[in-house]
């Protein structure tokens, strides 16, 4: 399942990294006008609102003269990026960055902030109320344990680092609690800081996000 990336740098900067298929979905907003984007951002707000309807996406199919595909595409690749966005509560700085690597224009761009800052409050009064199937984050517990010898080597030391994630779906009285147990040693251990710390280093630096603005 294709979804979007958050690069989050320590709180200050957020950018969403939208996947190739989103950026194909939403590829026909360069072919047509203003009027039609909002059009297509008020459907997509319905749709929110009320579900998914076939036929108006078949009429609005025949009223540009595209296949409905393109259409139901457009449509979903739109509300993805406003519930995405509403979501992390993208500022407006953090917004027209994240659609910089869509290679919009400046008024088009000026149109879907517009669209995500007037709806933003409405789209995650909606998120709200739609339960999650996925697990959240709850606790987490740790042990570490140190081997200090074996029957082939009587002094050695081999730390493993052993985590219990808890976990939680739903809420109230329908939450469900789940674990999931993860062992690493202390080499991976510290290749994972390793990798962790220079990404966030990476991203605090103006070389990154001239790359993020041009990711295709």
């Amino acid at each position: 399942m294709c979804r979007g990336l958050l690069l989050e740098d320590l709180g200050v900067k957020m950018l969403l990294v939208l996947c190739e298929e989103h950026k194909e979905h939403l590829s026909f907003l360069h072919e047509v006008d203003a009027a039609v984007v909002g059009e297509f951002g008020r459907i997509a707000l319905e749709f929110l609102r009320k579900g998914a309807s076939p036929k108006v996406y078949e009429g609005a199919a025949r009223k540009l003269s595209v296949p409905v595909e393109m259409v139901q595409h457009g449509v979903e690749g739109l509300m993805f990026l406003m519930t995405e966005s509403s979501k992390h509560t993208l500022s407006e700085v953090d917004f027209l960055d994240s659609v910089l690597a869509l290679d919009f224009g400046d008024d088009l761009c000026q149109t879907l902030l517009q669209m995500y800052q007037q709806n933003q409050n409405e789209i995650r009064s909606i998120l709200s109320l739609v339960p999650s199937n996925l697990p959240a984050y709850h606790n987490m517990e740790w042990r570490l344990d140190v081997q200090l010898a074996s029957r082939s080597l009587r002094q050695m030391v081999a730390p493993m680092l052993t985590t219990r994630l808890l976990l939680t779906r739903g809420r109230g009285s329908c939450t469900e609690h789940s674990s999931r147990v993860l062992q690493v040693d202390l080499s991976t251990l510290l290749h994972f800081i390793s990798v962790l710390e220079g990404a966030l280093g990476a991203l605090k630096t103006t070389h990154a996000r001239r790359i993020l603005r041009n990711i295709k």
